[in-house]
């Protein structure tokens, strides 16, 4: 026969058996399946917890990276109309150099082929 802790089976007898019983049940080796239910339940709440809370921050993430693409869109658009801006501002004519005062009336053409 096998021995259990240096002790044949057949030699230990109903009496052993059961202090073999008590002695899983004091180590914790031998729980009740009532236990070992809530143990399990505790678990799956947490797991559910815990892919609800995963769930949560991929929508977070997944919208984030909508924004920020949808703002590297914009900040394309706006990065041309600045160069457009450029282009204007540097085809205008260059300020008069003299330290002459210039008005708004000697800026308009008031003769008559003008109108």
């Amino acid at each position: 026969m096998s021995e259990l802790f240096g002790l044949k089976l057949g030699s230990v007898g109903p009496a052993g058996i059961l202090a073999l019983v008590v002695v899983f049940v004091i180590v914790g080796r031998l729980v009740p399946r009532r236990t070992v239910d809530d143990i399990r339940a505790d678990r799956d709440a947490q797991l559910a917890d815990a892919r609800k809370e995963r769930d949560t921050w991929r929508d977070v993430a997944l919208a984030s990276e909508r924004a920020r693409m949808e703002q590297q869109a914009q900040n394309a658009e706006l990065l041309e109309l600045s160069r457009t801006a450029v282009r204007v501002l540097t085809a205008l004519p260059a300020p008069p150099t003299s330290r002459e005062e210039v008005t708004a009336d000697a800026a308009v053409d008031t003769s008559p082929a003008a109108t």
